[in-house]
Parts: structure tokens; C-alpha cells; sequence
């Protein structure tokens, strides 16, 4: 098995960036979810709210971002300095956080219709990951729950056989796509390397209507899919599962076409 393809979500919930390697650190990829808007009252905003966020693009630079989005202006936006963190919502949980500039937020208000602010994690934040999956002391940005993300090129393909429209591997905001053509293997794993890296195998992943977006036009299905077929055939006990979340236990570089083992 190959890692095939390899993307990093500089911002929660906006665009992906398709990359060809990627430093791995413990919060995850080096760079990944640690940007996160949020409301006036800081609780954090989603494409679950807002599909259009899927159309923003966020590209780092030195010192920061740049971004883009229909209908408006490029921006660069700095890395702001942590002079006092303030506290934000996810998931109805604090966490520390740092506010970017008042024109980012003014830029993400425009795009939204919204109030709006964009924040920042630095290095010294350290938001544990669910103690029930993980062990003391494992970090992740601003994702949902767990550092990585990853699916099988087979899952995909089965449910695409089920579905009147094919969707792409995007949906689902993976960072890791794994080339291996059985349908839910990663379902057994415990334990992988990719390349020199290693990997618990912490849990399975739990859908949303999230997945009902397409990001290639920040619009939501209007038919329930692929949720819909999802549900038919992969609701367990937890949810609606699709793909498996990792915490890295090694430190270094991935790249695509790295060889996947398991481990365990």
C-alpha cells in the first residue's frame, strides 16, 4: 500500500492544499487546523454553518497566510503575537486562542454575512485530545477531535458504486488517503507506519452533514448524499463512520508514494 495523496486544512472547515510532503509533529501536520473562525462570541464557525467557507483558500507564508475567496480582495494575514491568549468554544469547550487582526475578521465578515473573527493556536496552547482514545499529553490543533485523518482509495470507491453521482475523496477532508482497493480495511488497524512514521490508530471517524458538501462549489447537496447512502450501510453504534483518526508517535516527513505497513 502507497500513501496516494497527502492535504493539509491551513484554516477549520476551508480549503484543502494537496501536498506532495508534509513535516508530521505531535498536534498532527505541521501547519494543519491551527487558524479556526469564530462567531462574535467566540464559539467556532463551520462549513456545517457556512458551506461557502469550503470556497476559502488559505495558502501559508512566512509569517502567516494568505487568503482568497469569491468576491473578494486577497489578504495577508499575519501570525498574530500571542501578547494573552483569550478563550474560544469548540464544541461547547474552551480552549486558548490567539485573534488575528481586525481585517481578517472584517474580511471573514464580509464573506460571511456574519460577525466574525479569525483566531490562532501558537505552540505553548496544548488542548489534549480525548483522554478515552489517547494518552496523556497527545495535542491537536483546531480539528475536530484528533490530529490526522485518513480513508482508503477502497472505501471511497464503495460507496461511489452506490451513488447515482460520485463524489470526490475531499468530502471528507482526509489527510492521508491510503491506495489500498479493499473497501474499509482501515477499519482493522491499530497501529501503522507510513514511511518512517508511526501511527496509532485511535478510533473511527463519525459523519456529519458535513460530508453533504461539495467543495468544489461550497453548496450543499440537496438530495442527502452521500450521508444518506453512507448511513444505509456504515451506522454503528457510534455513528455513521468513515475513515480512522491517528496520533502520530514518531516525528519527521511524510511524503506521497510512501509505502503504508501495518503494524498492528
Amino acid at each position: 500500500m502507497k500513501l496516494s495523496d497527502l492535504y493539509l486544512y491551513p484554516i477549520k472547515s476551508c480549503a484543502p492544499l494537496a501536498l506532495d510532503e508534509a513535516h508530521v509533529e505531535a498536534r498532527g501536520l505541521a501547519g494543519d487546523r491551527r487558524w479556526m473562525i469564530v462567531d462574535g462570541d467566540g464559539r467556532f464557525i463551520t462549513g456545517r454553518q457556512f458551506p461557502e467557507l469550503t470556497l476559502v483558500r488559505a495558502r501559508p507564508v512566512d509569517g502567516g497566510l494568505t487568503l482568497d475567496a469569491p468576491g473578494l480582495p486577497t489578504l495577508d494575514v499575519a501570525i498574530p503575537v500571542p501578547s494573552e491568549h483569550s478563550v474560544v468554544e469548540i464544541w461547547k469547550k474552551p480552549v486558548a486562542a490567539t485573534f488575528a487582526s481586525s481585517e481578517a475578521g472584517e474580511w471573514f465578515s464580509r464573506y460571511l454575512g456574519t460577525t466574525a473573527r479569525l483566531v490562532y493556536m501558537d505552540d505553548k496552547v496544548q488542548r489534549q485530545v480525548d483522554p478515552a482514545f489517547a494518552r496523556e499529553g497527545d495535542i491537536v490543533g483546531y480539528a475536530d477531535s484528533f490530529p490526522i485523518m485518513l480513508l482508503g482509495r477502497g472505501s471511497l470507491d464503495r460507496l461511489n458504486s452506490q451513488l447515482d453521482v460520485p463524489v470526490s475523496m475531499t468530502r471528507f477532508r482526509p489527510n492521508f488517503v491510503v491506495d489500498v482497493d479493499a473497501p474499509h480495511a482501515e477499519d482493522a488497524w491499530t497501529r501503522i507506519a507510513i514511511g518512517e512514521m508511526e501511527f496509532d490508530v485511535a478510533k473511527d471517524c463519525t459523519r456529519c452533514n458535513f460530508v453533504n458538501i461539495d467543495p468544489a462549489t461550497g453548496r450543499r447537496s440537496h438530495d442527502g448524499q452521500p450521508l444518506k447512502t453512507l448511513t444505509g450501510y456504515r451506522r454503528f453504534d457510534a455513528g455513521v463512520t468513515f475513515g480512522r483518526h491517528l496520533i502520530p508517535r514518531t516525528a519527521g516527513v511524510v511524503r506521497r508514494g510512501d509505502e503504508v505497513r501495518v503494524l498492528g
